[in-house]
């Protein structure tokens, strides 16, 4: 008996420290990431979910600023709710919403164009690129000269096919529109780089296969090519609709809200109330809404991507 128990300790030994080491691979594995997603973890806890929270305790007080907070409930929200400007905000988000919209597949349509090997074609892309890299207070004060009825670009043409001009930025009908037409050129330009990387990375075996196929034209697009592009589509949508939610330097840029503001928007109402007007709380209810409407649409459309892969 003796003999035998000392025949199997050896064994036994190996097998207790492979499982030691084993145990000890598997707690390093499980720590390893922590320790990579650990510093950006802390810095998006420290800047962006405290303020996050920070803003919505905030926005049940009355506090201007500097003196004590007055814990008043859902007071602002009552106010707010009550207020003509949150609506005509709200509305121009709602536009602002829809009209961006047309930056994704404009910018599919210009990616699709690009995307091809003629010479000087780097040259248009980098045109093409060009709106994305610049200020969006450069935007807005070019946007404002073209538009400008004495010497603008636009009321030139107008006045040479015989027209009127037509000072947009003063009327409360156009304004918005005018402000989003801006926004637009380098929200387009973003989306086609977004699609130009994916055109880049399709794969080139589904593409052989297809046009064995004898596909061509729309049917290589909607069946072989938009499918590979969807993680493209989702980032140029959500991007786009931050984008549209949080339209505030061309708002301040060009309009400041005016005229009678009937351009301002959520964003740019939130910092009218909280800067101007030392309303803290109620730019904080402002701003909770705001965040409110990105979050649920944001989460509903990655909802139905998701299912739509499954």
């Amino acid at each position: 008996m003796a003999s035998s128990s000392s025949n199997k300790s050896p064994e036994n030994a190996v097998n207790s420290a492979s499982e030691l080491t084993a145990g000890k691979r598997l707690r390093a594995s499980d720590v390893a990431p922590w320790m990579f997603l650990g510093p950006a973890l802390i810095i998006f806890s420290i800047y962006v979910l405290f303020p996050v929270l920070q803003s919505i305790w905030l926005s049940f007080f009355e506090w201007d600023g500097l003196g004590e907070k007055t814990f008043i409930g859902f007071g602002n929200y009552v106010e707010l709710f009550d207020s003509d400007q949150f609506w005509t905000a709200l509305t121009n988000n709602i536009m602002w919403m829809v009209l961006f919209m047309l930056a994704p597949p404009m910018g599919l349509a210009i990616a699709l164009f690009l995307n091809q090997q003629v010479y000087g074609i780097r040259l248009v892309k980098a045109l093409f690129f060009f709106p994305f890299v610049i200020s969006q207070v450069v935007v807005g004060l070019v946007f404002s000269w073209f538009y400008d009825p004495s010497f603008g670009v636009l009321n030139s043409v107008i006045t040479f096919f015989g027209g009127d001009p037509v000072s947009i930025l003063a009327d409360e009908d156009l304004v918005t529109y005018g402000i989003i037409a801006a926004g637009l050129w380098p929200q387009i330009a973003y989306c086609m780089i977004l699609y130009l990387t994916g055109l880049n990375n399709l794969n080139h075996e589904q593409l052989e296969a297809a046009r064995l196929d004898n596909a061509k034209g729309w049917k290589m697009l909607w069946y072989i090519v938009l499918p590979q592009l969807r993680p493209a589509t989702f980032i140029a949508i959500v991007v786009t609709v931050i984008g549209a939610l949080r339209s505030f330097d061309l708002v301040a840029t060009m309009t400041a809200g005016g005229p009678w503001g009937s351009s301002t928007v959520l964003a740019y109402m939130m910092y009218e109330e909280s800067i101007f007007n030392y309303r803290m709380g109620y730019g904080a209810a402002v701003a909770v809404v705001l965040f409110l409407i990105m979050d649920i649409y944001i989460a509903y459309f990655l909802w139905r991507m998701i299912r739509s892969e499954k």
